[in-house]
């Protein structure tokens, strides 16, 4: 497997859909594909995952009853899905993984790592408290073992290759109150609409064509909100850069339909005054707030 940290991605996602829909272990497979052709079109070999996912699905029962042990406090319903599936892979592969291929730093930290990527403010050190308290209880196995790296050639950020996505805030106005719409996605986040922008395409025209197709909605863009750039990597093509431009955008207050694609589970128009209690990722509330700002001065005038 190129990217086994995508791999494990791939993994938790899979889990994640078929332990919130209750799905029979027989209907894996058929939530794995989708996912797959969603979320890793370009990786070609799928074996790590089906073993990672099948050992899972085998040692569950013995595997819950570790993580009701290591942590009392908190039956196995009553930890979040995104963690409960988190800590399942990460002392699958702890335990029950060949030590050679997985050594056991390697399965803690690329636990700890989903945590912190899928997980809410406190799965990161809820899953490292878990996983840490097993892994003591292990006898610590590899702890003072050194891994050689393979140095790898860096490709210099200005020759990297760029990928233009865009988001937009959707806003609807209905008598005095003011609605934003937001997509949720399967890892329990409200987030903002967005998607690729086609080559040849402004940012605005292709926010207002993705808008449509993922969540039904005719918009006007109203402004830019900002853009953010960062660096990823591809388990074949390598690292290459991600530039997104954000957007303001109204639409009228009319019923959401949300395009049916792996990835996205639900569409909703929340008021504002209850946008600031939902899960949102970190790194999209500045976002968000910054168009709040905007609509509680009412001004939406391009700048």
């Amino acid at each position: 497997m190129a990217n086994r940290h995508l791999a494990r991605s791939i993994v938790l996602q899979t889990l994640f859909e078929w332990d919130f829909a209750k799905k029979s272990d027989d209907e894996i497979e058929d939530i794995l594909v989708r996912i797959a052709k969603e979320f890793a079109p370009g990786m070609g070999d799928f074996s790590f995952v089906r073993r990672l996912i099948t050992s899972i699905l085998e040692r569950r029962s013995d595997i819950d009853t570790i993580i009701e042990k290591a942590a009392p406090e908190w039956p196995i319903d009553k930890i979040s899905i995104v963690d409960r599936n988190i800590l399942r892979i990460g002392l699958c592969e702890l335990l029950f993984a060949d030590r050679s291929e997985v050594p056991a730093k390697v399965a803690l930290n690329e636990a700890i790592e989903l945590a912190k990527t899928y997980g809410g403010e406190s799965s990161g050190r809820f899953i490292n408290g878990v996983l840490g308290a097993v892994y003591k209880e292990m006898g610590e196995p590899g702890r003072d073992d050194v891994s050689p790296k393979k140095k790898k050639k860096d490709i210099p950020y200005e020759e990297m290759l760029v990928q233009r996505l865009g988001g937009a805030v959707v806003f609807a106005r209905d008598g005095e109150e003011v609605y934003l719409a937001l997509v949720h996605d399967v890892f329990g986040h409200w987030t903002l609409s967005k998607g690729k922008l086609e080559d040849g395409e402004s940012a605005e025209d292709g926010m207002v064509r993705e808008i449509k197709e993922e969540i039904g909605l005719d918009v006007i863009i109203k402004q830019r909100l900002g853009e953010n750039e960062y660096v990823a990597s591809h388990p074949e093509k390598g690292k290459y850069r991600k530039h997104v431009t954000y957007f303001l955008a109204e639409s009228l207050f009319v019923d959401i339909t949300l395009e049916k694609k792996g990835g996205l589970d639900d569409a909703k128009w929340f008021k504002l005054v209850d946008i600031l209690g939902l899960n949102i990722y970190n790194d999209i509330l500045p976002i968000v707030t910054k168009a709040i700002n905007i609509l509680l001065k009412k001004d939406t005038t391009p700048k």
